[in-house]
């Protein structure tokens, strides 16, 4: 699967991701294979880019719950472009309350992991598909991390709103894809300004206000090189900064395209001055990243099949080599030294579609000493 911007887009390209209109009605399903007129239908839609199938990449598998994800990620969108219109227009709110309850009663009490897909995004809704993005992540994270019911309220309701004040901006900033450093810097002035839209409007919640501003901060002085800010952080924060740097930089985006989630963890755990490293770790306990079934990169050039996530560190997961069948436990340092997931397969598809029994065959051979068998999995594609 590849990002492809709207103008490099070619008829025989194949969807990754289905397409839906903003009252969540499916328009184009995953897999269909453009055509001159689906391109141009698309290029109507206003996109930035689509994710699509490399030639001989099989459609990844969807459950249930992907669909549903994907279609609670479009009707909510629609529904925080309402309100932040709403709010600039009248500085009143009318259904956010709503919004951040179904927020948080969608994904703020779930136990298990999740598959975060990046949404599609035009220029027009970009904002909007961040700040529920983000808000989505908060709820995810906050209950890993522990976050009060008040607390993981305000922080999913700042994540909602955070970025009001770049809906100012001139549309000419705010659509600009290749943004040098006085258009950010600029882009940041009007985020500040809308930070006294929220101070007005949240005085009875005053933490809605406190952490995007205190985001904002941390996250300019972590780009621009400089000092943490001296300040105390509420837990809030501490999540949302987390949240936001991750959806910014793995979300496809103006001047650049999107990185791989391996890349943006991996940086933030090489910051833990700006990025709390329980929020980081709530993080990976949220999203499915590394998960069983993923085709992988080692640091020694390797590839491998994923057979058992390491809940201690993501990097260091049990594999199964291809180059001689043999089962690593990564994590067994005594064995495999500084060995460790290096990155993703991107070529084709990175999942295998195994059955359970196959993945525990896998573990317990591991377990037992057994490093010959590659068990009898069905392959879902080349890898």
């Amino acid at each position: 699967m590849q990002f492809v911007k709207m103008e490099d887009l070619k008829p025989g390209m194949r969807i990754a991701r289905p397409i839906y209109s903003k009252k969540g009605v499916l328009l184009f399903e995953r897999d269909s294979k453009l055509n001159a007129s689906g391109i141009e239908s698309i290029r109507n839609f206003g996109l930035l880019g689509l994710f699509v199938l490399e030639p001989a990449e099989p459609a990844p598998p969807m459950t249930p719950e992907d669909i549903e994800f994907e279609r609670f990620q479009t009707i909510n969108s629609f529904a925080i472009k309402d309100e932040l219109d709403s709010m600039l227009n009248s500085r009143k709110f009318i259904k956010l309350p709503s919004i951040v309850s179904e927020i948080i009663r969608s994904y703020g009490y779930l136990d298990k992991k999740i598959n975060f897909a990046q949404s599609l995004r035009t220029k027009e809704d970009y904002i909007y598909r961040h700040c529920l993005n983000v808000a989505m992540l908060v709820a995810l994270m906050g209950h890993k991390f522990g976050l009060r019911n008040d607390a993981m309220n305000d922080a999913v309701t700042s994540a909602v709103v955070h970025d009001i004040g770049k809906l100012i901006a001139p549309a000419e900033l705010r659509d600009k894809e290749d943004r040098d450093a006085s258009d950010v810097s600029a882009m940041e002035s009007y985020q500040t300004e809308g930070f006294n839209i929220l101070d007005d409007m949240f005085q009875a919640s005053p933490n809605v206000k406190r952490i995007a501003a205190q985001t904002l901060s941390i996250l300019q002085r972590y780009r621009l090189g400089g000092e943490k800010p001296n300040m105390k952080l509420v837990d809030g924060t501490k999540v949302t900064v987390v949240a936001e740097y991750f959806d910014a930089h793995t979300a496809m985006r103006f001047g650049g395209k999107p990185e791989s989630e391996l890349d943006v963890i991996r940086a933030m755990q090489a910051a833990p001055d700006t990025f709390e490293p329980r929020a980081v770790k709530a993080l990976i306990d949220s999203i499915n990243i590394l998960s069983e079934g993923v085709s992988v990169v080692l640091s020694t050039g390797d590839t491998a099949l994923i057979l058992q996530e390491n809940p201690k560190n993501i990097l260091r997961p049990m594999v199964l080599c291809f180059r001689d069948n043999s089962i690593m436990n990564l994590a067994d340092t005594y064995m495999y030294g500084d060995i460790e997931v290096s990155g993703v397969m991107k070529t084709l598809d990175n999942r295998y579609v195994m059955d359970r029994k196959t993945l525990d065959a896998h573990s317990d051979d591991a377990g037992n000493g057994a490093a010959d068998g590659a068990g009898s999995g069905t392959d879902n594609g080349e890898a």
